[in-house]
């Protein structure tokens, strides 16, 4: 019964899926994520502390 219930749940969830990304404007995850990673990158270096240099001059 098990097996039957989760493909069941897997399906609904695929057809769902499928319907919302046809029927609505869902945006591109993956060029979010790589928009957001790249302001976190901008962000880190801007703000980041000097690195120390330990020499003896």
């Amino acid at each position: 019964m098990g097996i039957i219930r989760s493909s069941f749940t897997f399906m609904m969830a695929t057809a769902f899926g499928v319907y919302i990304a046809q029927n609505y404007n869902v945006p591109n995850i993956k060029k979010l994520a790589g928009t957001g990673m790249l302001m976190a990158k901008h962000i880190e270096e801007t703000y980041r502390k000097p690195k120390k240099t330990d020499r003896d001059d």
